[in-house]
């Protein structure tokens, strides 16, 4: 479990024969007499990996409370799951032994909790002006960095087909904790960030539940929608933390952490018990639909 090694473009078609394969076979055998009895709850990030943060909070304690009040729900509402975190404090956890956790478990759902952010945009800015030894008069400038604080909303990712320029933010910021395991050469060999082709390799590694985690994702949205939250929609991406994941797996992100209003609502009991109440109202109606 602990090696994602990245084949050469050449066998991914074989691959791909082989994932249709292996789906028609697990979908079978998962819709017959299927339980869900084991939950994996997983706050992003964590300990060094922990830089994305809003005017007074940071995503990785946001996403840990999240997850804890989640498991609490679920554990209230749901007495015949058993919940598992990946996390339970400030702690750094590889992506590949996040889903090693729920797949040594064999956990039936996977549920990885997230904050969205906006990416630092440069523009030149007038500081000053100077004059030449002609007299001339000439602006001088500097670069800003500055993010949207108005972007809001949520989205719900599964892991999916990746295409050659599909290397957006949101693969960038989720994939980057990847660099911060000291052996990350060893665990996810020969992953170039800039080799596009890298990320439809980790999509082909992707569950053979897409079915599944499409259905729970959209169940997901839905309650946010009910909730009168902005709805950016159910996204196939080529998360690693997703790649190996033996069970319906999602990456929920709850809310721009860069904007202000939605920084104080994921902090907020109010908005901390919607959101859990969305989830949960997700995993009670999946349940029904798959158990009944």
């Amino acid at each position: 479990m602990k090696n994602i090694p990245l084949l050469r473009p050449n066998v991914i078609l074989i691959i791909f024969i082989s994932v249709v394969i292996t789906t028609i076979s697990s979908y079978q055998a998962f819709t017959q007499e299927y339980k869900i009895k084991t939950i994996v709850i997983d706050a992003g990030h964590g300990g060094r990996d922990g830089s994305t943060r809003g005017l007074y909070s940071t995503e990785k304690d946001v996403a840990l409370k999240t997850a804890l009040h989640l498991g609490a729900a679920i554990e209230a509402n749901l007495k015949d799951i058993k919940v598992i975190y990946t996390r339970t404090d400030d702690t750094f956890i590889p992506l590949y032994e996040r889903i090693a956790i729920a797949n040594n478990a064999k956990a039936d759902l996977f549920i990885s909790i997230h904050c969205n952010d906006m990416p630092l945009i440069g523009s030149t800015v007038v500081t000053g002006y100077r004059r030449t030894s002609k007299g001339k008069r000439v602006p001088r400038t500097s670069t800003v960095y500055r993010k949207s604080t108005s972007t809001r909303g949520v989205e719900t990712f599964v892991s999916g087909m990746g295409r050659v320029n599909e290397q957006d933010g949101a693969i960038k910021r989720e994939n980057a904790s990847i660099f911060l395991e000291d052996n990350y050469k060893e665990n996810y060999e020969g992953f170039d960030p800039n080799n596009p082709e890298n990320f439809i390799i980790l999509s082909l590694m992707k569950n053979t539940f897409r079915a599944q985690s499409l259905r729970l994702a959209k169940l997901v949205q839905d309650q946010y929608v009910n909730a009168r939250r902005i709805d950016r929609g159910v996204q196939e991406k080529s998360l690693a933390v997703l790649a190996r994941a033996g069970m319906p797996a999602i990456l929920t992100e709850i809310g721009f952490i860069s904007n202000p209003d939605e920084e104080n609502y994921m902090n907020s009991e109010d908005g901390q018990k919607e959101i859990i109440n969305c989830l949960l109202e997700a995993i009670k109606n999946y349940k029904k639909v798959i158990e009944g």
